[in-house]
């Protein structure tokens, strides 16, 4: 179970596991984008033969969305798309409001930046080459969303976060983007992390130093 850490992507953890553990066969059980931390289950061996079975449990994650501004990306590290100031206090009822009436089924078009392939090929290159291509809907499950600060106001932003459980293939950044929407406002998602894979929870995972301690230890 490792806590990944932000600046990578989950193919370079299964690399570097692959490396420490000296053998071939590894796999991850549900990618994470390179600036999102947190629970990713890695099977080692004969393992790898249920990372399909991993892979299909939900997720939680606890997310942090700014109101003002959306980007390419849905997240902060693209680049700035559309723009309305926040100029009003943003209140904690309708916050709660429109998270509640995410529960359940819900409709999603994947962001062109992610791994989602499109005839053979992932929309992130499409993306990538300037090439808008027809996005694939998908139907989500959000099994629980819940407000978990105040909303902070800044001079033309609005801030909060928020926990969710979802199934896989969710997209935070999606989701952070139709609260936006819901609400009057351009947004993205300015912080993520993934709190519990399936019954893997944060506080059960190794961080790459400790696997690596582990490893020049014999343990």
């Amino acid at each position: 179970l490792l806590h990944k850490p932000v600046g990578m992507t989950s193919h370079d953890c299964v690399m570097k596991i692959r490396k420490l553990l000296n053998t071939k066969k590894v796999g991850h059980t549900g990618t994470l984008d390179p600036e999102v931390s947190g629970v990713l289950p890695i099977c080692v061996g004969r393992a790898t033969k249920i990372v399909e079975y991993l892979t299909e449990k939900s997720k939680s994650y606890d997310a942090e969305i700014t109101l003002g501004f959306s980007t390419t990306t849905e997240d902060q590290t693209g680049e700035t798309v559309e723009t309305k100031p926040v100029s009003q206090d943003i209140d904690k009822a309708d916050v709660e409001k429109v998270l509640n009436s995410l529960k359940g089924k819900q409709e999603q078009i994947p962001p062109m930046y992610s791994a989602v392939k499109v005839n053979g090929k992932k929309l992130y290159e499409y993306a990538r080459a300037g090439i808008e291509v027809e996005r694939p809907k998908r139907m989500i499950t959000i099994e629980d969303i819940e407000l978990t600060t105040g909303i902070k106001h800044n001079e033309e932003t609005a801030s909060f976060r928020f926990t969710v459980t979802c199934s896989k293939g969710t997209y935070v950044r999606t989701l952070a983007v139709m609260i936006g929407e819901k609400l009057g406002f351009p947004a993205h998602m300015s912080h993520l992390i993934r709190t519990a894979s399936g019954d893997f929870s944060l506080d059960e995972c190794f961080t790459f130093e400790e696997l690596e301690a582990q490893v020049r230890s014999g343990t």
